[in-house]
């Protein structure tokens, strides 16, 4: 299938009181599925020793009831999603070293210059970004030296959370680019890659992790620490389709953001037809508040098989309109004779969006009108979005007629830029959009991929 693939989802909790961890970070786990099917683990500490628990499948395969009686004052946990090739045993999270232990959401640009390096004295058992930086901390006399030490060798986003020692911390990269959230109750301390892992344990949400600082958590007290200068700029993607609506991330509300860019996408491309539909699901929010702003009946039109994931793929280009028969399917009552718009986050290869618009003609629809909530997206991204290449991305090598034809689309129309950043409301990267990235490394792997 034409999907982006995010990277993974963390959580870390520290007892105030005493009562055991692990099946807070169990729940909190459940919570973050979405950020990644491919594999779950957690590490914890009881006071003597880290114990890890981890596997490849879903949070609800991997551990057993055992598992979660284990009596633990902190801990961390991580469900993954590589973003490139698949995931063996030896690379799921967290990553354990003597009295650290790791999970880590991004990615690390120049992991291949770091590897080189520490090749000199560590045997790397993994692939996983997580070990560079399970490294750093190990060999770090202090926290904060560590963290320091991250923060001038490593490019690209981490968004991470750490056992060191008798210690809980969690840090995040300048750019802040993956989110970060944390917060507080009677008996916990939790920080999460989303609100909603706070939410279903009853913790209260309290904030973010700002870029370039660390949340350190020791003794039962939390203290908050600005490693290095922050220049956030956020991914538009965690609004637009990754981050789960019910989230707040970043002080905005996903749900409210989804609004906003349907909102703004009708006061720039209005449409004249009968009824407003939504690709399923995360364009839901944000093709209701189209509908809203145009005017327009909403409706659902299209519906998932919802046990086929968003892993699915098909071995062959041949197998793509199965593929999408499989795991969508049109109401004829609701878009025969009808002209539609149809609601999407986002085309990257273009192919899926083909065999969508076939799907709804095939089922009796007069006219197609599709409206994507982002910009056309044109270059890959080398900070945890597993984005195609330039060759493979359609933006980059058709004009938005040429894609309009190649999907059989009557138009096609995406939101601006400035229509992005004025739903979002904070700074955002920009990078797959212009090509033009933050940090140097990254920009000469972009010319290099070119």
């Amino acid at each position: 299938m034409d999907e982006k693939k995010e990277e993974c989802g963390v959580v870390g909790v520290y007892s105030k009181t005493g009562r055991s961890v692990t099946p807070v970070i169990y729940k909190a786990l459940f919570a973050l599925q979405h950020r990644g099917q491919d594999a779950a683990g957690f590490a914890v500490y009881s006071g003597e020793r880290i114990v890890e628990r981890k596997g490849l499948g879903l949070v609800g395969s991997v551990f057993k009831k055992e598992d979660l009686e284990i009596d633990a004052k902190m801990g961390i946990g991580h469900t993954r999603y590589p973003t490139i090739g698949g995931c063996a045993e030896g690379d799921v999270q967290p990553t354990v070293y003597d009295a650290v232990a790791v999970a880590h959401n991004g990615h690390i640009a120049n992991y291949e210059v770091l590897k080189k390096e520490l090749d000199k004295s560590h045997a790397f058992t993994s692939t996983v970004d997580s070990e560079p930086i399970a490294y750093y901390l190990h060999g770090a006399k202090q926290l904060e030296d560590g963290i320091k030490k991250i923060m001038e060798t490593a490019e690209g986003s981490y968004s991470d959370v750490a056992i060191y020692h008798d210690t809980l911390v969690a840090f995040r990269d300048p750019l802040a680019l993956r989110p970060l959230v944390w917060g507080e109750s009677e008996d916990f301390i939790m920080v999460a890659s989303e609100s909603v892992a706070l939410d279903v344990n009853g913790i209260e949400h309290r904030g973010d992790v700002h870029g370039g600082s660390a949340l350190i958590v020791e003794d039962g007290r939390l203290r908050r620490e600005q490693i290095k200068g922050a220049t956030p700029h956020y991914c538009m993607f965690e609004y637009v389709y990754f981050s789960r609506p019910d989230s707040v991330i970043n002080g905005r509300s996903v749900m409210g953001v989804r609004r906003n860019l349907g909102t703004e996408l009708a006061k720039e491309s209005p449409a004249a037809a009968d009824v407003v539909i939504p690709v399923p699901d995360t364009s839901r929010t944000a093709a209701m508040a189209y509908a809203e702003t145009a005017r327009l009946d909403y409706d659902e039109g299209l519906i998932k098989n919802r046990y086929i994931g968003r892993t699915f793929i098909m071995p062959t280009q041949d197998k793509r309109r199965e593929a999408v028969q499989l795991k969508l399917n049109a109401v004829k009552e609701i878009v025969g004779g009808k002209r539609i718009v149809l609601i999407d986050d986002s085309i990257v290869r273009g192919t899926t969006m083909r065999e969508i618009v076939r799907l709804l003609k095939d089922a009796g629809a007069a006219e197609v009108h599709v409206r994507i909530t982002s910009p056309p997206i044109k270059a890959p991204c080398f900070y945890g979005v597993d984005i195609p290449t330039f060759k493979e991305l359609i933006a980059n090598n058709k004009s938005v007629d040429e894609i309009r034809e190649y999907i059989g689309a009557d138009s096609l129309a995406y939101l601006s830029i400035e229509g992005l950043k004025k739903a979002i409301g904070l700074p955002i990267c920009e990078s797959c959009l212009t090509g033009k990235y933050h940090t140097r490394h990254v920009q000469r792997l972009a010319e290099e991929a070119k």
